[in-house]
């Protein structure tokens, strides 16, 4: 391609230099490591993680500290407390994303809010098939000593489903609306809040929520990547494709 600009000239193509010196110029079909798009490897690497958890609690030493970790957490603070858990867990469930996404369609973003909720739907398939998978008894049915403070919840406790589906639908939301970095963090942090509430609770171990809360930004990461740009583009994408129309258009009529 550089050689067919340097033949051609840079008048002819109807680029202007700056933009042609940012156009990828491949040398090489890339092997190992370097094949696999950029894109995807903060959501294989959040995957790896959550598995990494996960077998942690497979040795004794993990199991314990696991356990450990859930009876600090599941101390009993008050009635506020119970209260304000009980209230926040629910922001994490698949009805909560969906009530998310009628308020933002209601804001004539509906497209955007599909988008996000399809993140979390899948997020939320992903960890009932995990659940079946990993069989990890809920605490209350594997410990002497706890505190439930809601309903049994059904299924299995790997990974934590809430916190995932919350954090899978907030990142593909904060990507197509194009949220400031302090409203991506803070809907970070409210994911957080909600896994911490699950073992405030008395339903999920720290590993539970720890995993999912890791799936759920792998999830939502790869949603973006490859779902998201074809359904909602981003004022940064539209710029980009105008900017490399010019040359796309180039390109044809040489090749033919």
């Amino acid at each position: 391609m550089l050689r067919w600009l340097r033949c051609t000239g840079w008048a002819r193509t109807g680029l202007p230099r700056p933009l042609i010196r940012t156009l990828p110029i491949h040398r090489g079909k890339p092997i190992g490591f370097a094949a696999v798009d950029k894109r995807l490897w903060p959501p294989i690497l959040a995957g790896a993680g959550a598995l990494g958890i996960l077998a942690s609690t497979a040795r004794e030493n993990g199991r314990a500290l696991d356990r450990r970790v859930y009876r600090v957490i599941n101390t009993e603070r008050g009635p506020l407390a119970d209260a304000a858990f009980k209230g926040v867990t629910e922001l994490g469930s698949i009805w909560a994303s969906v009530g998310a996404t009628a308020a933002l369609a209601s804001m004539s973003r509906r497209r955007e809010a599909i988008d996000a909720l399809g993140a979390a739907t899948a997020m939320w398939g992903l960890g009932q098939v995990l659940k079946r998978a990993v069989l990890r008894p809920r605490p209350y049915r594997s410990l002497d000593a706890f505190r439930l403070l809601i309903e049994e919840p059904r299924g299995t406790t790997w990974p934590s489903s809430h916190p995932a589906v919350l954090l899978a639908f907030a990142t593909v939301v904060a990507r197509n609306l194009e949220t400031p970095r302090a409203v991506r963090a803070g809907l970070g942090a409210l994911a957080g809040a909600v896994g911490l509430s699950r073992v405030y609770l008395g339903v999920h171990y720290p590993a539970d929520v720890a995993g999912g809360l890791l799936l759920g930004w792998g999830a939502g990461r790869l949603w973006s990547s490859l779902m998201s740009p074809r359904l909602v583009p981003t004022e940064g994408l539209r710029a980009r494709q105008v900017l490399e129309a010019p040359f796309q258009r180039a390109l044809g009529t040489v090749s033919r």
